[in-house]
């Protein structure tokens, strides 16, 4: 069994850890190392679906068209390369995601990143089909915990739609399961 990547087009899509894992920056630095890019937001700014949208539009450099929706959030997430963006492979990682936890819409926001790291990783539509055009690239995400262990957020995570949460080395990962995201566990080893 393998342990989560940042540089690999394979699940898991969301990592849920403690902010002083070392695999996090031993993940980061190869990814910068390949070409990667890393970016971060702050927990303390995506307790709200508003400001959650505002943070990712100004870190991310979003069109000026998007949306502030959940469904624009995925959409933004996984056509990125879309926007003029030169760099093959990308991680987003959330530092003081503490403050999200208890957050009434954790579930569908992980889902959504999971959709978005999905259709990047493996360039498929919503409805599975290949999209031809645009070459695959890596798109993760790491939530990093100050204060409150990854197991903590089990059940608001697992509560999105077609997820599936494995709790493994302390660390929480997600991914999309199911018949509707094909390919989606991918051969992780942690699902």
């Amino acid at each position: 069994m393998s342990t989560p990547t940042l540089t690999e087009r394979r699940s898991p899509w969301v990592v849920f850890t403690r902010a002083d894992d070392p695999w996090v920056s031993a993940e980061v630095t190869q990814l910068r190392d390949q070409g990667g890019r890393v970016f971060r937001l702050d927990g303390k700014e995506l307790r709200e679906p508003a400001s959650l949208f505002a943070a990712f539009a100004r870190e991310m450099s979003f069109p000026g068209y998007f949306g502030h929706n959940w469904d624009a959030l995925a959409d933004c997430l996984h056509d990125w390369h879309g926007h003029g963006s030169s760099t093959k492979n990308v991680a987003i990682v959330i530092d003081n995601a503490d403050e999200l936890l208890g957050a009434k819409f954790l579930g569908l926001f992980v889902s959504v990143l999971c959709q978005a790291a999905w259709q990047a990783n493996l360039q498929l539509d919503a409805d599975g089909v290949p999209l031809g055009d645009r070459p695959p690239f890596s798109l993760h995400f790491v939530f990093l915990l100050a204060d409150t262990l990854p197991a903590a957020f089990v059940d608001a995570a697992a509560s999105g739609m077609d997820v599936g949460v494995t709790l493994k080395d302390g660390r929480l990962a997600v991914t999309l399961t199911g018949e509707d995201w094909p390919g989606a566990a991918g051969e992780s080893g942690w699902f």
